[in-house]
């Protein structure tokens, strides 16, 4: 297989690239480096600067490289600020896909695995989350991630291309320092933040219905969700028919926001610091928590990392980064 990787220089796709790299698989990188880093690619992976909404550009790059899988990751992601613009998100996320399918489709790609996100399920009422719960996105970004799902699927089945949406949970973590999350709005690089300017930790409600009263969130290590991804392409590639598959990629187990500000402080020496409770943000369920069964069964993954690798390889990063 030949993939490319839209939004491959960013957080999670720079994880994807590299994966994909170590199993010997063929990969271009592709991001228009509005978040992305061009420094987080390795060695020798082409890298192609531009836009999904450039069909122009999407088209010569998917034949240059003789594309057959493509990796979709290119996208806003932040929920509470898709509160603000919700005109943006959809702009960005839904319109550029659509590009990209176009253009996938007039280069006969095989393959397509979407990134999508827990998101889409909103404020979800089981206490672990399985794939036919009911899908109520409480955000404009998880409205774009499950409208996102739909033109996939239908897009899949219409043109003969095998298609995979992932929805991944709270990613954190690092492969390598230099991969870290940089986006300081995402929980733990930002309590990295605060911590190592001597203020408080942040925590955003105290008041939800679970068991301490903070958010409950189900959080995975990046290196398993690249690795999710590249099982999911190969998954696909195995099958004799072009099929569709929609599939959790989380842990299944429910860390609290106040337990997880809590190990991050202990773990980088700041322990002594109580976290300071702000209001609510707009957009944040109670608890969202993987029923990771069924990625085990259609891909063989299973996550391997725990919390505290996650938050020691992210302290790593932030700290050479900052």
């Amino acid at each position: 297989m030949s993939f490319l990787i839209t939004g491959g220089a960013g957080y999670i796709g720079a994880h994807v690239v590299r994966a994909l790299a170590l199993a010997g698989e063929e990969v271009v990188a592709y991001d228009d480096l509005s978040t992305g880093q061009a420094t987080r690619l390795p060695e020798g992976v082409p890298f192609v600067q531009g836009s999904v909404h450039d069909r122009g550009l999407l088209d010569r790059t998917l034949a240059e490289h003789a594309v057959t899988t493509v990796v979709h990751l290119a996208a806003r992601k932040e929920a509470a600020e898709s509160v603000r613009q919700p005109l943006r998100y959809y702009r960005e996320n839904l319109h550029g896909l659509q590009v990209l399918l176009e253009a996938c489709r007039g280069a006969r790609v095989e393959r397509f695995v979407f990134s999508s996100s827990a998101a889409v399920y909103g404020a979800p009422t089981a206490d672990l989350v399985m794939e036919d719960h009911p899908c109520l996105p409480v955000s404009p970004f998880g409205e774009t991630k499950l409208a996102g799902e739909w033109l996939v699927r239908a897009a899949g089945r219409a043109y003969g291309i095998a298609t995979a949406c992932l929805r991944c949970f709270n990613v954190a973590g690092a492969a390598l320092p230099e991969l870290a999350d940089n986006e300081t709005a995402d929980l733990v690089p930002m309590t990295f933040g605060h911590l190592a300017a001597g203020e408080p930790p942040r925590i955003f409600g105290e008041d939800y219905p679970t068991g301490d009263g903070t958010c409950e969130r189900d959080f995975v290590h990046v290196e398993d969700v690249a690795e999710a991804h590249l099982a999911a392409a190969r998954t696909l590639a195995e099958r004799p028919i072009p099929e569709h598959l929609t599939l959790n990629i989380g842990r299944g187990e429910g860390v609290s926001v106040r337990a997880l500000v809590r190990a991050i402080a202990e773990i980088t020496g700041h322990g002594r610091l109580t976290p300071l409770v702000m209001p609510r943000r707009p957009g944040d369920p109670a608890r969202v928590v993987a029923c990771p069964d069924q990625a085990a069964k259609h891909l063989a993954w299973t996550p391997a990392r725990g919390v505290e690798e996650m938050i020691t390889s992210a302290w790593a990063g932030w700290l050479r980064n900052a």
